[in-house]
């Protein structure tokens, strides 16, 4: 645990963002439930925890400072990714995480009581099927589908004049840009630098249009 802590702060230290020693343990100790999870249940196709801290923490946590609003909903969560790290650097917003298997959802519970977080409800549910009552300010998605699939299946969760789509993307996906729905737009296109992770990542904000 100790290495991971240590290399967790030399990949914060090249970033700037402000995080607290109960935030980095509780990074820390998520990676160390996904590792140990991860053996029996496969959770993930990364299975070196080193490997874990910049693929799935410094890639979630990256996108902290970009979550304008108070409520949101991660789809396709997986094991929880973004979901479980943004809602550690953000205790003070509320996040869905929705997943249509119940062994996510199972270690995705298991994750909030070991780590005492308390700003995350889990649902089991399909996305299309999932019609909560009250709306998202942003709707988060990480290697969940093509953006246009994205909003066609969550158009329903967005506040209608205030919410947003956020996509977390590798390379800007002109072509999915292009195929979006004439309803929905980009307003925003923010390039991501992340600690040690080869290739690009990219922030898509799409919203309906007016």
């Amino acid at each position: 645990m100790s290495e991971l802590r240590s290399q967790l702060d030399t990949l914060i230290a090249q970033t700037e963002l402000t995080v607290s020693e109960q935030q980095r343990d509780q990074l820390v100790g998520y990676v160390a439930m996904l590792d140990k999870w991860n053996k029996a249940y496969n959770l993930t196709s990364v299975r070196d925890p080193q490997d874990m801290l910049v693929k799935h923490i410094m890639d979630s946590i990256i996108v902290s400072t970009h979550l304008d609003g108070e409520r949101f909903i991660d789809v396709g969560t997986g094991p929880g990714l973004p979901g479980i790290p943004l809602s550690i650097m953000n205790p003070d917003k509320q996040f869905v995480l929705l997943d249509s298997l119940g062994k996510r959802i199972r270690f995705i519970k298991q994750v909030l009581h070991e780590l005492k977080i308390e700003n995350v409800t889990p649902v089991q549910s399909r996305v299309e099927e999932y019609q909560p009552e009250d709306k998202f300010d942003g709707v988060l998605s990480r290697a969940f589908a093509s953006m246009t699939d994205m909003v066609e299946w969550c158009h329903h969760l967005p506040k209608p004049s205030s919410g947003c789509f956020l996509a977390l993307k590798g390379q800007l996906p002109q072509s999915e840009i292009e195929q979006l729905p004439q309803w929905c737009s980009v307003t925003d296109i923010k390039a991501l630098n992340v600690p040690q992770l080869e290739g690009e990542r990219h922030l898509v904000i799409l919203s309906r249009k007016e």
